[in-house]
């Protein structure tokens, strides 16, 4: 990943002042690592389950109802509602569960170290059957501490007498504060939160690996629309790439960092996380909103909205060229007698079967005797690339498609060909590799010479992807000439067609072709959502 050396995630032997966590760490949207930001918190001291931290618990808050995660597929907890239920339990009931899952854990390790080794065989297997019986697809997670938004849905608000607000938090808003428990093993599925999250670890461990919201394609996030939007699409266990193919490089994304007791993590808001946890841990996290998502003014949304899906079509337009590629230049012999115009247009007017030449204008520039080795091949390569097409065309086959005739072959056929390869699409390869200079030899030259093979060129055989490409070669040229000579070329390139405001659309239509599939790859990579399907 380009930008993986300026977001890798640091890690902080002491907390930072809530100064420096405001303009140094915060605005970077990168994760950090804050080492013993718990450790001075009644909760740490009081709530370890190896320390009686089960029983302070259930004497503080075990009448308590609590909200519990129930999953058949656990110790993995996917975040959409089909995959789990929500069901009301007596915190007390909960913390039972974890007092027999620590006995049964406690007597199978006294068995391997104190039984014979006769014994220990028949001790192990009755220990494994008990821990059977202690429910493991129960969770607590996000069980209400602080909320400031539905102050009914707060559970456990005593337990806030226990938690130290960190010092870095101390001028924020918070949203919620939450507990989050598990009596075994658990997994949550990868995903991200709409606020920035300080997940801090009270007893246990938890490793958790990260990725930024760059990453989101090879994520495949769940549709916007659906009600688990901030979720992966790709299972934990086993995820089949035919289906997901861009999930076997999410790991090339991905950074992990495992959370003793005591450890802090920054979690900023769009940074999908999927949390491993290992038994009897213990977290409260705190949410709060953004500074970026606090001054959005709400009448701006659409704009921002059109601004952000513009900043992703470009992105897109551009990796969509870079994943073609830059071959080697098609080898090809050079144009008979030398390039010389006379027996270049009997050729060629053989070959293009009725293909008719306009006028050739005198004194132009660059006429074929003055053309540059290179040019003159690319001249040909061109020439002969546009017969081909052309005779094809006549003859009821199809080498190509060009803009002209996408309306005609719909969608897929448009998809298959922007994200095909260069060597199926000859004329944009060339285009690719020639330098604007060159380019602009080249087309002086076809509307001197060969005025109806340009014109076909431009509205029978460029394809979407040739249209952007060759705009971008336009947009190089105009950087590198004069005015006089820019507004020149196009006054002799456009005066090769008999019509050229249909030159001009059709180039312009095979550009918004392109950047029509950029846009759709954006909802499918970043929104979830597939236009085809």
């Amino acid at each position: 990943m380009e930008e993986s050396s300026s977001i890798g995630i640091r890690r902080y032997e002491e907390l930072p002042t809530a100064k420096d966590f405001e303009s140094l760490i915060e605005p970077t949207n990168v994760p950090a690592v804050f080492c013993g930001c718990t450790k001075g918190w009644k909760a740490f001291s009081h709530w370890n389950p190896s320390n009686g931290g089960l029983d302070y618990l259930q004497a503080r808050v075990g009448s308590c109802m609590v909200e519990a995660m129930i999953s058949q597929s656990a110790p993995v907890f996917y975040g959409n509602l089909g995959s789990h239920q929500r069901v009301p339990l007596p915190f007390s009931t909960f913390l039972e569960f974890c007092k027999k899952r620590m006995q049964m854990q406690t007597k199978h390790q006294q068995c391997l170290d104190h039984c014979p080794a006769s014994q220990t065989h028949d001790d192990t297997q009755h220990a494994y059957l008990a821990l059977e019986d202690v429910p493991e697809q129960i969770y607590l997670a996000q069980v209400s501490i602080m909320n400031s938004d539905r102050r009914e849905n707060v559970q456990l608000e005593t337990l806030r007498e226990d938690i130290q607000m960190p010092p870095i938090l101390v001028s924020k808003e918070l949203s919620s504060i939450n507990l989050w428990m598990n009596n075994a093993q658990a997994r949550s599925s990868a995903h991200y939160d709409p606020h920035h999250n300080l997940l801090c670890i009270v007893s246990g461990c938890k490793q958790v690996v990260l990725w930024p919201p760059s990453a989101s394609p090879s994520l495949y996030p769940m549709p916007i629309y659906g009600e688990a939007s901030n979720h992966s699409s790709v299972t934990l266990k086993n995820p089949d790439y035919s289906i997901y193919p861009r999930a076997k490089c999410s790991m090339e994304f991905a950074q992990k960092v495992v959370l003793e007791a005591g450890d802090a993590l920054f979690i900023p808001e769009g940074w999908f996380h999927q949390v491993d946890s290992d038994d009897l841990t213990i977290a409260i996290n705190f949410w709060w909103r953004s500074n970026m998502m606090s001054c959005m003014l709400e009448h701006m949304d659409a704009y921002y909205l059109r601004r952000i899906l513009r900043r992703l079509i470009d992105k897109e337009m551009d990796q969509l060229l870079l994943k073609l590629g830059m071959g080697t230049r098609i080898c090809v012999c050079k144009m008979p007698n030398n390039g010389q115009a006379d027996h270049a247009d009997e050729n060629y007017g053989q070959l293009l079967k009725g293909m008719d030449l306009k006028e050739k204008r005198l004194k132009e520039r660059n006429t074929l005797l003055e053309l540059e080795p290179a040019a003159v091949q690319v001249l040909h390569e061109l020439v002969s690339l546009v017969h081909n097409s052309v005779s094809a065309n006549q003859d009821g086959q199809s080498l190509s498609t060009s803009i002209n005739d996408y309306e005609l072959v719909g969608n897929d056929k448009c998809e298959k060909i922007v994200n095909a390869d260069l060597k199926d699409d000859p004329v944009t390869k060339i285009l690719w590799e020639i330098t604007p200079q060159t380019l602009q030899d080249v087309f002086l030259a076809m509307a001197h010479n060969f005025p109806r093979t340009l014109e076909a060129l431009v509205l029978h055989v460029l394809t979407p992807v040739g249209a952007e490409v060759l705009t971008r070669k336009f947009d190089e040229m105009d950087q590198q000439t004069l005015e006089e000579d820019r507004n020149r070329f196009y006054e002799v390139f456009y005066s090769a067609f008999d019509d050229q405001s249909a030159a001009m659309n059709s180039i312009l239509e095979g550009k918004e072709l392109f950047t029509q599939q950029a846009f759709k790859n954006v909802l499918d990579k970043f929104v979830g959502v597939n236009l085809e399907s």
